[in-house]
């Protein structure tokens, strides 16, 4: 059984800066993608309590905040998932059991490989479950809450029942080589859950890609992925290969200001070998700050020679500019370099799957569903 680095209560709020005595620290799979990202389509489905705070809060973007005035007609109303206090059957046995516990099914935004999970307790301090479990399941399509809680639905346990601490961010490793589409997080015996974070590596369902024929091959929704970057200063590379034009200018992908004759860049790796054929490089809501000029480079996988697509072409700041190549490219890997610093919100690097390509992401996705 994994034990959490933080247990027990955090003290009472103390006034201030709520976050002052907040425990975390550094998880080494938080570079991942967060597969229960609501951007990506992620949603709590169901909870069988959300009595002082909706079950929704779970996936919000952002650090959950605290408002120590804030009391609504059911009480403290707190940001995150909350259900009420269980009791026993009576006078007798005033105590829920051991087996009591309250549940929330959560939908992926992309089917993956889980690698991590955060469950935070930020601001819940003596109200936050006594120990939390996870499982996960596979199900094709857009199953209902009644159909997840089936009895022939098989569940896999990522989590066992572990002690948590309050006010913290509670990380748990997974290693489980497994495809997963839904989450069940249970809470032992109630409480509450500020938010919950599900890293890993996306899955994408070949069948799908294969009808689309030609699509976005470096969006995280389809599988593509940030190998390394230059720079994450302001907001991290994978910002540039989310779902949807960017919405302001943390959105995107944003340097610091380089103060030397170098440049900034970033690494992606495809969905699996592909054939190019046009790609654009948007600035949304980089306006002073976008960059100056961008090129595109490839290859086959590996550590072979980078070949340019794009050479160093203007850009203009809070605009999508597209390019349609002259021949398509067969790649595995690309690379943007800006000049010599600023942002960048997206890339899209639009084609279909070479045969190799095709062959290569079944294999994987039959491994990983059994």
């Amino acid at each position: 059984m994994p034990e959490a680095l933080f247990t027990g209560d955090a003290r009472p709020y103390p006034g201030g800066d709520p976050y002052a005595d907040y425990r975390t620290t550094d998880f080494p799979f938080a570079h991942l993608p967060d597969l229960a990202d609501r951007r990506l389509g992620a949603g709590v489905i169901a909870a069988n309590d959300e009595f002082f705070a909706e079950r929704e809060n779970l996936l919000k973007p952002g650090a959950a905040e605290f408002d120590p005035e804030r009391f609504g007609h059911k009480g403290k109303i707190m940001d995150g998932w909350e259900t009420r206090r269980r009791r026993g059957t009576g006078a007798d046995r005033p105590h829920p059991t051991d087996e009591d516990h309250d549940w929330a099914l959560v939908r992926l935004g992309a089917p993956g490989v889980i690698r991590g999970i955060v469950v935070d307790t930020a601001h819940f301090r003596g109200n936050y479950p006594q120990a939390v479990s996870v499982e996960a399941t596979a199900l094709p399509g857009s199953p209902s809450p009644e159909e997840l809680l089936g009895d022939d639905v098989k569940w896999t346990v990522l989590v066992p029942r572990t002690a948590i601490g309050g006010h913290a961010a509670n990380g748990f490793a997974v290693d489980v080589e497994q495809r997963f589409t839904h989450l069940r997080v249970n809470q032992h015996p109630d409480g509450g859950i500020a938010r919950l974070r599900v890293y890993g590596e996306v899955a994408p369902d070949p069948a799908w890609l294969g009808a689309l024929g030609t699509f976005d091959l470096v969006a995280l929704e389809n599988g593509g992925r940030v190998e390394d970057a230059s720079d994450r200063f302001y907001s991290p590379a994978t910002n540039t290969i989310q779902p949807g034009r960017s919405h302001k200018m943390d959105d995107g992908w944003e340097t610091r200001r380089r103060r030397d004759k170098g440049n900034d860049w970033i690494h992606y790796r495809l969905v699996e070998q592909a054939e190019i054929r046009a790609v654009e490089i948007d600035t949304a809501y980089l306006k002073g700050n976008a960059a100056g000029w961008a090129a595109l480079s490839v290859r086959d996988g590996g550590t072979g020679e980078w070949t340019e697509i794009l050479p160093r072409t203007r850009l203009q700041p809070d605009t999508n500019h597209r390019f349609v190549l002259g021949a398509v490219v067969v790649a595995r890997e690309v690379r943007m370099d800006i000049f010599p610093d600023g942002g960048v919100s997206r890339l899209r690097v639009f084609g279909g799957l070479t045969g190799e390509g095709a062959a290569g992401l079944s294999a994987r996705h039959r491994e990983r569903n059994g």
